[in-house]
């Protein structure tokens, strides 16, 4: 079920914090007024500031990206997604649609921590959990990927971010919900995004 936390003393970190508000575009005001309500960033001069070396509560994070998918919808959703992987950090092996959709799942564990601990280490590869996972499953003989998404981030963010992601190796990819699929539109666990080059 999207917006809602998995677990408690979950953070995100200031980086991706700062892709949503980069993402909004013409609604920054949407950010300032959304995220500083929730004690993410400081207003200073009617500019939201986001420290980009600080860890902002998911919890907080979930509510006012709430507020802003009711506000604005699911395409500026999309986009802000779009604009997530410009900010987040990725491993130096991503260098085809295959490691691209395999490392959104490791970045979204880089990028979040539990108790002060990133949820992946890349020094040994240990990957913890308490945020769920984006999925990655080849298709044997075709050009195409299915990446389950069960995690507490909306639809259509996550439609961005595959679509993102893909189209850094492959820009003619299609990237579709699966709507034969349960989606958290409807209050399901997960959707489902096929990907296709």
């Amino acid at each position: 079920m999207q917006f809602k936390i998995f677990e408690p003393e979950i953070e995100v970190n200031g980086p991706t914090v700062y892709s949503i508000i980069a993402g909004l575009g013409h609604f920054t005001n949407l950010s300032r007024r959304f995220f500083s309500q929730v004690g993410i960033g400081t207003v200073i001069n009617k500019e939201l500031h986001v420290d980009m070396n600080g860890w902002y509560a998911q919890s907080a994070w979930l509510e006012a990206f709430e507020k802003i998918a009711k506000t604005v919808g699911d395409r500026v959703l999309f986009n802000i997604g779009l604009s997530v992987p410009a900010n987040a950090q990725f491993p130096p092996w991503v260098v085809d649609v295959d490691s691209a959709i395999k490392a959104i799942d490791i970045a979204y564990h880089l990028n979040h921590r539990k108790n002060g601990r990133a949820l992946f280490n890349p020094e040994n590869g240990e990957m913890n959990e308490g945020i769920g996972h984006y999925g990655y499953e080849r298709i044997s003989g075709e050009n195409k990927i299915i990446s389950i998404s069960h995690n507490p981030y909306p639809c259509a963010f996550d439609h961005g971010i595959i679509t993102a992601m893909a189209h850094k190796f492959a820009p003619n990819a299609i990237i579709r919900h699966d709507d034969s699929k349960e989606c958290r539109n409807k209050g399901a666990d997960s959707c489902t995004y096929i990907v296709m080059w």
